[in-house]
């Protein structure tokens, strides 16, 4: 979160208004951020898509994130944490978390090695759009296809044949193209001076 904040500063005493979005930087170092979820309701969204996928019996379950230092990632895993604490997914237990890096290629190869490492493990949690299309493409063409289910954050074009095919059964995402809009609409606010950046403005 603060890798950023020199340049952000440096462009703010500028005079250049800083807008975040997708994932937020330190809150000092901008004027305003584009929330697309709360981190609360992606991690509700995930654990109970997975949980509805691998059924009653539940078991072992893992994450495939995007990078180690990724923000938005980081959140919400800790908020999934949290949610597998509720009486109503006793029967999930997190074994792993592993980084693909938003890389195709490595989000194939630990999507690969987490079946090799976790031999009982039940369903994937990717909560990144490389991840889960890349952990999708593996599964749907080795034996835990339909043994082992994955959910996670995809667009879908990305996920439709893994959709079709079954290898996935259920995913989540954002409308990017509206948190897109927005963004620019808020930045524009905020530059013209419609706005200020303060909590509960409207424009």
């Amino acid at each position: 979160p603060e890798a950023i904040c020199d340049a952000l500063d440096e462009a703010r005493d500028a005079g250049v208004k800083v807008v975040t979005f997708d994932s937020d930087t330190n809150p000092s170092c901008r004027d305003l951020f584009i929330n697309q979820a709360t981190a609360e309701g992606i991690a509700q969204s995930q654990i109970k898509l997975i949980s509805d996928a691998i059924g009653p019996e539940g078991g072992e379950i893992a994450i495939l994130s995007a990078t180690a230092n990724a923000t938005n990632q980081n959140a919400w895993i800790a908020m999934m944490e949290t949610e597998l604490e509720k009486p109503e997914y006793a029967n999930l237990t997190l074994v792993d978390t592993v980084y693909g890096d938003d890389q195709d290629e490595k989000s194939f190869t630990e999507a690969q090695g987490l079946l090799a490492k976790h031999p009982n493990l039940k369903g994937i949690i990717s909560p990144t759009t490389v991840g889960v299309a890349a952990a999708a493409r593996y599964l749907s063409g080795s034996e835990f296809k339909g043994e082992v289910q994955l959910t996670g954050l995809g667009t879908p074009n990305h996920m439709r044949a893994y959709v079709k095919d079954g290898t996935v059964k259920a995913f989540a995402l954002w409308n990017p193209a509206d948190l897109g809009y927005l963004a620019a609409y808020a930045a524009g606010a905020l530059a013209s001076g419609v706005i200020t950046g303060a909590e509960g403005e409207t424009f």
